[in-house]
């Protein structure tokens, strides 16, 4: 995320850590067997999913924790308000369901329990996320309520009492799909699959130049199917990939760089990408396997270009990797704990055969803890508290991401009621001048803005509500505006000044923020440049005819391994200057697709590879010489 969630407090008393523990089970548990067995009505699925929520939100994020009386009994006010509000449609859920929307006349305690949800929503989402998030659906509100001609009850019907505003599409994914894969991470966790991703690594890469910076590049990879949090990963990950890198030579910025871009890339990367994927298929109407494979090869080139940077940073700087002595071995690695892959492959088998992402995430996390017990290896530690304390983090993690969409669902009614959206894309439209590349850079620059106030879903859903339809309208290709909005959502966790992940890689690092931060975007030069190709080319997301992709992909993955060679000054020997910069612009021509462009950067990198081949021979023959 590009922003992480606050810190829950711990519950004060046994009966409340009891209390939350239940609650936290229960509502895995409710996930999981709609999973299994079907969902009920969207309204009632999703007002349920709310309720867990609000209930874990309150108990977990007081107002004060440890607070006095007065700022208990306000918590609970504010839950009780909650639980009204929701009950107070499923308890009349017939006249709900006959009532003609727009038409109908709201009640008193329609009016009541509308503002009563929306003020709770609100507060519940600014205690886990912060501020950012409520305080953009309070301008919306407040624009709708006073600056439009649409009236408060219609205002407050389309927020409360439709599914087009707390109770929309984005809460429906979070209970649908963000809470099943959240739980799927969770029991990967408890099965132990973190020491395999990391021996794994390990095993593959840390005896290469670079190596630890390289196994810090792989492992945020694979750890990235179980979490989606760019500051998580780097904290499950940092604190062995960072002091590895520091030992073998990397200075403290680039060690945290490549943590925190390595860490980010997790949301890019299938088959679990970050919970705004999810979205963008419900938004699109098309299967989480179909977003998948759209962001297959842009998350390819994303780790192609950081593994790249570590690799010409360690020849530049005659940085050595792990003595193979002190590394795990890839066949003990696989024997041992090899077979905790096997989820993930039911994920990607379940995707494939066509199965529902949930129903294959929810077979997947049953499967976890049975195939850790299969080995004596990776049994120890699993018991039954094992499957208790998976369900009850699964519940704790998805939390954020529940809280965000409720909210963001007050944006988008707001935005749909008033039609904003039109005016906004017009008004893009306007400041662009009709060009798509100016939309582009305006879209590109309000992501990152938006993403460095709220975690990435929110982000991408604004984008989608008031700056996506823009550049539609301009020409893109509608799944490759939605990806372009999607990747510069995610791209504020590693872009100053508002850089967490890199904070947290930093504090691991004891580096200076701002170098790292430099550094981490010099890294990810590439994933700033390839959202632009792809709407020009959407051949980089396997839309089109196979040979056409084919094509993009080779020259592009060419060019974002110059790229990272001109940034950091290294190809086949250090660069000059001008060397640097003509590996710069080979690069861009190869990321850009058209035959034309590839074959004028392969003249130009061939002239610095010839160069640099002629001077290398020309030092050996001297010193052999000598």
């Amino acid at each position: 995320m590009a922003q992480e969630e606050n810190t829950a407090a711990a519950p004060t008393t046994r009966a409340l850590r009891v209390a939350v523990g239940a609650i936290a089970v229960a509502m895995s548990i409710y996930h999981m067997w709609v999973a299994g067995f079907g969902p009920p009505e969207a309204l009632i699925f999703r007002g349920t999913h709310l309720l867990f929520a609000l209930t874990l939100v309150f108990l977990l994020f007081p107002l004060r924790p440890g607070g006095n009386v007065a700022a208990r009994v306000f918590d609970a006010a504010l839950l009780l308000l909650g639980w009204a509000a929701v009950l107070h449609i499923f308890i009349d859920y017939q006249a709900f369901t006959n009532r003609i929307i727009y038409i109908d006349d709201l009640t008193p305690w329609d009016i009541f329990h509308g503002i009563a949800l929306i003020l709770v929503v609100l507060e519940g989402t600014r205690r886990v996320i912060g501020w950012a998030l409520p305080l953009t659906a309070i301008v919306f509100i407040v624009y709708a309520a006073l600056f439009t001609q649409v009236k408060f009850p219609v205002l407050l019907e389309q927020l409360y009492y439709s599914t087009e505003g707390i109770f929309g599409s984005t809460l429906g994914v979070s209970a649908s799909y963000v809470m099943l894969f959240v739980l799927f991470g969770a029991f990967m966790e408890r099965s132990g699959t973190g020491q395999l991703f990391m021996d794994f690594a390990m095993s593959i890469t840390g005896h290469q130049a670079g190596g630890p910076g390289k196994v810090a590049v792989v492992s945020s990879s694979l750890f990235g199917t179980v979490s989606g949090s760019a500051v998580a990963n780097v904290m499950v990950d940092g604190p062995i990939t960072i002091p590895l890198m520091k030992r073998t030579g990397f200075r403290p910025p680039f060690a945290a760089a490549v943590e925190s871009v390595a860490s980010t890339g997790g949301q890019l990367m299938p088959p679990i990408m970050g919970a705004a994927a999810f979205v963008m298929a419900e938004f699109l109407a098309v299967p989480y396997a179909t977003v998948a494979l759209w962001a297959a090869i842009p998350a390819l080139l994303y780790y192609v270009a950081v593994f790249s940077a570590v690799h010409f940073v360690a020849k530049r700087e005659h940085l050595a990797g792990v003595p193979r002595a002190e590394l795990p071995r890839l066949p003990r690695v696989m024997i041992d704990r090899g077979h905790l892959f096997f989820p993930i492959v039911i994920i990607l088998a379940g995707l494939f055969m066509g199965y529902s992402a949930p129903l294959s995430a929810l077979v997947a996390a049953l499967a976890c803890l049975p195939v850790a017990l299969l080995r004596a290896t990776t049994r120890a530690g699993i018991t039954w508290r094992s499957v208790l304390g998976a369900l009850e983090e699964g519940a704790r993690n998805t939390l954020a991401v529940a809280m965000a969409c409720a909210c963001a669902g007050i944006v988008i009614g707001c935005v749909t009621i008033t039609g904003l959206g039109i005016t906004f894309t017009q008004v893009v439209i306007a400041l662009a001048q009709n060009s798509l590349v100016l939309a582009l850079i305006l879209t590109a620059m309000a992501g990152i803005v938006l993403g460095m106030g709220m975690p990435t879903t929110p982000a991408y859903i604004v984008m989608v509500s008031l700056l996506v339809p823009a550049i539609i309208k301009l020409g893109a290709v509608t799944p490759a505006a939605h990806m372009f909005a999607f990747y510069f959502a995610i791209l504020s966790a590693i872009t100053p000044p508002v850089a967490l992940a890199v904070f947290a890689a930093a504090g691991l690092a004891k580096a200076n923020m701002w170098a790292s931060g430099w550094a981490a975007m010099r890294a990810a030069a590439p994933a700033y440049i390839v959202p632009f190709m792809f709407v020009y080319e959407p051949a980089l997301l396997l839309i089109g005819d196979w040979t056409t992709s084919l094509h993009a992909t080779i020259s592009a993955t060419f060019g974002v391994i110059l790229l990272a060679a001109g940034s950091f000054g290294y190809l086949l020997r250090p660069a000059t200057p001008w060397q640097r910069a003509l590996l710069v612009v080979a690069a861009l021509l190869l990321i850009k697709p058209g035959w034309a462009t590839d074959l004028a950067g392969l003249a130009l990198a061939a002239l610095v590879g010839g160069v640099q081949l002629a001077r290398s021979r020309s030092a050996a023959a001297r010193a052999t010489a000598g």
